[in-house]
């Protein structure tokens, strides 16, 4: 028990020990059946090769429905890879080539999904191993029916032993972050009410705490894997939304209070607001830890929301006595008291955004099976193909950390197969082996590695030696000893370490060598050898391409990511101004920010990727995570403030007339983000020092003098444009008060593309004026 108390610490949900499992009843049987029952060293061979790929390189997570269509995807896949493998086997330079054309294909369709990222090394396995064994097209068939019989006990394995219990990674935080923003909505309410049951000081600070607390475990969790936690499924699309939005309404609700002392009464109203996103919210999360009860519930209390912000759209009128009357100071005070509004509608946008994400999962998880089959997805999702394409496009340059290391290793694996296939040593494939499980986003990392490794493989050639010279040709020790060598190989690397995982690899190759051809302990040598040879190789690769890894991109990710994100903020604010004189319906075919809102989700993409890779990587950090991430949160802050001002100006009542004024308010605010952000993006990458945060340039006199006779005005529906005016520059200034806590995090973050020979970022220019 304290054994398996210790590798549950060590192994969530006994995953690696489930697959080591599975791998420990497979890999004996399917090599027994090739070698010995039919006769035949290459399905034997195929069959064990193929069987710890498939069940120990690569894991499906998710309901079983989707676990075993992938399954057979990859077998299905393995045994093209296999034919191809043995056809350009014949010449070193052609299986070089063809690891290449391959390789690269496959490791960077893992940042289309990472259902293919987490099957990436069993493909390559699949054409590794045929392409380091030289054999004529004659061979393809035994070869094909070695995999395709490892393929058929896989399947059936994971159908039925020690299968992992369904597991989504995010679903249960992104519920649980959702439930205590809800109760801390509800605190604070509750607590500025006052009253006999209004929650104490302490209460309110206790929901606080748990709020934050439970946001940052989600965005831990979010980072824990070197690729984003989802899928091409419907659901794992809608899922991976969340986190972002969870964590932008986490700050709404943090500066929830108003800037300004507000010299009147709160309006029930925003109360009322608050409210019913507290019961959206609280909803929402249920549903999403039950997808499959249907989101019915959620979209009437959606509707109460709506309803809501319209009677707060109604009641915007109800301001301080004398507020409309000449005067700045009155002026000053109508812009106030617009404040706890902008607050009311900016935490609904959050809000409703969330429901609807969660109800797009409960439609997806409720679709029948034959849609599922079909690949029809729900409204307002795009298929997993246009899904596909978009962030595969997104990665199509060579800035891309995510395209840089899928051409580090189909470079590095291609070089592998061609030392390995004219060296003329035996095994050759474990050269090629040693070089995929060294090679690293940089040299550094790479180097450590290849050190872990060779230390790991000689401590393997220790132990495995020992147990070869006292077992000698035993053949039924050393077939009791095979699964259990299986199991402990494919548990150590997860639960342990890399080196662990290594030297427990090194015996299991010696033990099962000796049961196809004795040969003693010099197999250990000869695989000491080939993996020093495969390091090699990694170093020489990491050291060409791109060597100082994530770390030199990663300043220029964040950099573009900012540029390209406050260009879509200004384009959304163009698109309100343009809404407010023409009016939404032509709006927005002149106006429309949709091609911005492309390019920045694409750097947003980059960055995130970028970053992972950086969190991933060994040594020392030039600067402190905190400081990154706080920069990371920021672009997603900058982009879901867009999204507001344009579901601002699309879902109000816009009363079109001319307030060239009150545009030129809004817009020189816009600009004045434009070029802060455009030099503090410089600064991130060149020897230009971050520049200062703007003071407020709010002029509440300006603006609301600007709109008077909008706000004084007995059309509902000119107030409502006017609010609406204001709240647009409210989000700006919200955008102004982000600039402080970054200049701080951005002096650090400078340090890692400061020295690095490269020019400024090349920012777009604006679409709009």
């Amino acid at each position: 028990m304290r054994w398996l108390d210790w590798a549950r610490r060590h192994d969530r949900n006994l995953s690696a020990l489930r697959r080591a499992g599975r791998a420990a009843v497979v890999m004996p049987v399917a090599f027994y059946l090739g070698f010995h029952v039919l006769g035949n060293e290459w399905v034997g061979l195929f069959a064990v090769f193929g069987s710890f790929a498939m069940l120990v390189l690569s894991d499906f997570t998710g309901p079983m429905s989707q676990r075993l269509p992938a399954q057979v995807a990859l077998g299905v896949a393995g045994l093209v890879l296999v034919g191809l493998g043995t056809l350009t086997s014949a010449h070193p330079w052609l299986a070089a080539v063809g690891m290449l054309c391959v390789g690269l294909p496959i490791l960077f369709a893992g940042v289309v999904s990472s259902v293919l990222a987490g099957a990436a090394p069993a493909l390559l396995l699949a054409y590794i191993l045929p392409a380091c064994l030289p054999g004529p097209a004659s061979a393809i068939p035994e070869r094909l029916a070695g995999w395709g019989l490892a393929a058929l006990m896989c399947l059936v394995a994971v159908a039925v032993l020690w299968p992992t219990p369904t597991s989504d990674p995010l679903r249960a935080p992104v519920a649980h972050s959702m439930r205590l923003l809800a109760d801390r909505i509800r605190s604070e309410v509750g607590f500025a009410a006052g009253g006999r049951e209004a929650p104490t000081l302490e209460e309110r600070e206790r929901t606080i705490a748990d709020s934050e607390a439970a946001v940052a475990e989600l965005r831990t969790t979010f980072l824990a894997a070197p690729y984003r936690p989802t899928g091409l499924s419907a659901v794992d699309r809608t899922v991976v939304r969340l986190v972002d939005e969870v964590e932008w309404l986490a700050q709404v609700v943090r500066h929830g209070r108003p800037t300004n002392p507000v010299a009147h009464p709160v309006a029930p109203q925003v109360t009322a607001v608050k409210l019913a996103a507290a019961d959206v919210l609280d909803l929402a999360s249920r549903v999403l830890l039950d997808p499959g009860g249907g989101s019915r519930e959620l979209e009437s209390r959606v509707d109460v929301l709506h309803g809501a912000i319209g009677e707060l759209d109604q009641q915007l009128r109800i301001l301080p006595p004398g507020s409309l009357d000449t005067g700045p100071t009155s002026a000053e005070r109508t812009y106030t008291a617009l404040e706890p509004t902008f607050r009311s509608q900016e935490l609904a946008f959050g809000t409703a955004r969330l429901a609807g994400n969660v109800a797009l999962t409960s439609a997806a998880w409720r679709r029948p099976w034959s849609d599922r089959v079909l690949g029809r997805q729900p409204a307002g999702l795009p298929t997993r193909w246009a899904a596909a394409a978009e962030r595969g496009s997104a990665h199509l340059r060579l800035s891309s950390v995510w395209l840089q290391n899928s051409v580090r290793g189909a470079t590095g694996l291609a070089l592998a197969v061609f030392v390995a296939n004219t060296s003329g040593i035996q095994h050759a494939f474990w050269v090629v082996l040693g070089t995929l499980s060294v090679l690293r986003s940089n040299a550094l990392s790479t180097g450590q590695n290849a050190v872990r490794g060779l230390v790991g493989t000689a401590a393997g050639f220790v132990v495995g030696g020992v147990l070869v010279d006292l077992i000698g040709t035993n053949e039924v020790v050393l077939w009791s000893l095979f699964p259990i060598a299986i199991l402990v190989a494919g548990f150590l690397p997860a639960a342990v370490s890399f080196t662990a995982g290594q030297a427990a690899f090194t015996v299991l190759v010696m033990i099962l060598f000796n049961l196809i051809q004795p040969a003693g302990w010099e197999v250990g040598l000869v695989r000491i050898e080939d993996v020093a040879l495969g390091c090699a190789v990694s170093l020489l690769v990491g050291l060409l391409f791109w060597p100082r890894g994530a770390g030199a991109e990663l300043g220029r990710a964040i950099a573009t990511a900012y540029g390209d994100s406050i260009r879509l903020l200004d384009s959304s604010v163009a698109f309100g101004m343009a809404c407010s004189e023409q009016g939404t319906a032509r709006a927005g075919e002149a106006a429309s920010p949709d091609a911005d809102a492309r390019v920045a989700a694409a750097s947003s993409r980059r960055l995130d990727d970028a970053y992972r890779t950086y969190l991933a990587e060994r040594g020392a950090k030039p600067s402190s995570l905190a400081s990154v991430t706080r920069l990371v949160n920021g672009v997603v802050g900058l982009r879901l403030a867009a999204d507001a001002v344009v579901d601002l100006w699309l879902h109000g009542e816009t009363v079109p007339a001319d307030r060239a004024a009150a545009r030129r308010v809004v817009e020189d605010a816009s600009q004045r983000l434009v070029q802060w952000f455009d030099a503090f993006a410089r600064s991130l990458v060149s020897d230009q020092a971050p520049p200062e945060a703007l003071d407020s340039d709010a002029d509440p006199a300006e603006l609301a003098e600007s709109l008077r006779p909008d706000l004084s005005s007995d059309n509902v529906g000119r107030v409502a444009t006017a609010a609406r005016f204001i709240w647009t520059h409210d989000y700006l200034d919200a955008i102004r008060r982000y600039q402080g806590p970054l200049v701080e995090p951005s002096r650090e973050v400078r340090r890692l593309t400061l020295a690095r020979g490269r020019g400024p970022v090349r920012l777009r220019e604006p679409r709009h004026r």
